[in-house]
């Protein structure tokens, strides 16, 4: 099993920024890729940004320019710097992580409980 572990929400203002980390332990597994969404209030869950161990990215269109996401492989630690926020990023963001077990073969798709971030106008 994977424990997914986030931290660095909040509360800023407009054009300020923030940064989220999170990390991922337990049994022996392999990274596929790890993963930020976001859920706004009363919108559907969306990719925010992913990130491959390799250092391929994708981005929504509505945050290319604003952040970036990197990955510690070693550390199985995965960050999202949020630049300029706006408020129409509020939203709870959720740590999700695509790995291989390498004990049982199996995928695992692992979710940390979420993240507030309110940007105030």
């Amino acid at each position: 099993q994977v424990q997914v572990e986030e931290s660095g929400g909040g509360t800023v203002q407009s054009g300020e920024s923030l940064r989220l980390s999170c990390a991922a332990s337990g049994s022996r597994f392999s990274i596929n890729s790890m993963d930020w969404y976001r859920q706004a209030p009363g919108k559907q869950r969306e990719l925010a940004a992913s990130i491959t161990p390799h250092g391929d990215t994708k981005y929504a269109d509505d945050v290319k320019g604003r952040f970036a996401i990197s990955i510690d492989a070693a550390k199985k630690t995965v960050y999202l710097q949020m630049n300029s926020l706006k408020p129409e990023d509020t939203a709870v963001y959720y740590c999700n992580v695509d790995a291989t077990d390498l004990y049982s073969a199996r995928a695992l798709d692992a979710w940390g409980q979420g993240t507030l971030v309110t940007v105030s106008t």
